[in-house]
This record gives structure tokens, C-alpha cells and sequence, in this order.
């Protein structure tokens, strides 16, 4: 069965969205560390076209093959930095709260490294991925 697409089922929304994602984009998160949270997100939520978007982002954006490969397994490299690892445990924390996770430890790693701003515009950034995540997954969005 084909599906819609959501660009264009729903203009209006998708405006809406992406003046969220302008936001992100000014935000207290640096470009590098939100390419790596929103692949991440999407690796685990099983986005095909948002980890090839955001694999493609983050190599232009000067991310390294190396590192791209390990994300998946970053909790067993050293290939990421303190606060680098902070993020992507918040990341997974919020991307998998259907299977409630306890967030006292991901939250007290972030709260380490990242100012309270930088808490809330992380959060807003991954509840967005997540959001785009579902879309794209949802309406079977597919990489060129």
C-alpha cells in the first residue's frame, strides 16, 4: 500500500515543525552534537531515511567514519567525549521511555555536563528527532 506523503498532506503542520527546528538550529546545542544525538535517535527507532540524512549531515559537518560506525556502541568506545556521552545517554533515555527507563542516572551524567538550558534545548532537540522519526517511519519515508 502506498503512503502519503506528509509534506504535502499537511503543509501547515510541517511549517510548524521545521520553525521548531529553526529554533534547535540557534540553540545552546553545537551543530556536531545534535547530528550525533539525532542519529542516534533514529538508529534506535529504526529510521532508515533519518540515519542516512543525519549520517550524511554529520560526515559533512566534519564527523569522522570512525566515530559514525561506533555510535551504536558508544558506551563501549573511547571514541566520545565526557559530555559527548552524557547526550547520547539522555538521548536514549528520552527515545525509550515506552520502556521506562529510570532517568536518575542519564539525567545526573547530563546535569554534570550540560547548563540548564542546554538541558531543555537538548530534550526539545531529541522530542523533535523522535518526532521525525515517526513521520518518516510511519509514512515509510525511504532514502533516496
Amino acid at each position: 500500500m502506498e503512503r502519503i506523503d506528509f509534506y504535502t498532506a499537511s503543509p501547515k503542520a510541517i511549517k510548524a515543525w521545521v520553525a521548531l527546528e529553526r529554533y534547535i538550529a540557534t540553540s545552546s546545542i553545537d551543530k556536531p552534537l545534535a547530528e550525533l544525538v539525532r542519529l542516534r535517535s533514529s538508529q534506535i527507532n529504526g529510521c532508515a531515511y533519518c540515519v542516512d540524512m543525519h549520517a550524511t549531515d554529520a560526515r559533512e559537518g566534519g564527523e569522522t567514519e570512525r566515530r559514525l560506525h561506533a555510535l551504536s556502541v558508544w558506551r563501549e568506545t573511547r571514541f566520545f567525549t565526557p559530555r559527548e556521552r552524557a547526550a547520547l545517554g539522555w538521548t536514549e533515555t528520552m527515545t525509550r521511555l515506552a520502556q521506562q527507563p529510570d532517568t536518575g542516572e542519564s539525567y545526573a551524567a547530563l546535569a554534570e555536563q550540560f547548563s540548564a538550558e542546554e538541558m531543555v534545548d537538548l530534550t526539545l532537540l531529541i522530542s523533535t528527532i523522535n518526532g521525525w522519526n515517526r513521520l518518516a517511519v510511519g509514512f515509510a519515508k525511504m532514502p533516496e
